[in-house]
């Protein structure tokens, strides 16, 4: 039996730590679990809580974000809702607030679809079939 519950954190650097917290709190739903100013020689952080006791450590930096996708074409990383129909409003939040979110696609397990952050960093955001 592992001893691994899950993943604690992802971390995503930023040029604009209040930009990319409010995309995923206001548009996604997550919420801000802390903030600590930037001190030297450490950066400005946020926590945010996306569900399940796992958390996105945004770090503001000066460098751009890699905004590539993985070697099979998804993000590399992704976000989990509880259904299709929460998926699709997700996409539905996500492109009123003028960000891209790609076509939702069936997998054999998932439904998912590709978004955009405002760093134009890639995330897969999935919902499992029922039954699968």
């Amino acid at each position: 039996m592992s001893d691994l519950l899950g993943i604690n954190h992802l971390t995503l650097a930023t040029p604009d730590l209040d930009r990319l917290v409010s995309y995923y709190t206001d548009v996604l739903g997550a919420t801000l679990a802390f903030e600590r100013a930037a001190s030297p020689p450490d950066p400005r952080i946020a926590v945010v809580d996306v569900g399940g006791a796992d958390h996105l450590m945004i770090v503001e930096a000066a460098a751009p974000p890699a905004t590539g996708l993985d070697p099979l074409g998804n993000a590399g990383w992704g976000l989990r809702v509880a259904t299709h129909a929460r998926l699709r409003e997700v996409r539905e939040r996500i492109l009123d607030a003028g960000w891209p979110a790609g076509p939702i696609e069936t997998l054999p397990t998932q439904w998912t679809m590709t978004a955009r952050d405002p760093d134009g960093r890639p995330v897969d955001v999935r919902a499992h079939r029922p039954g699968r």
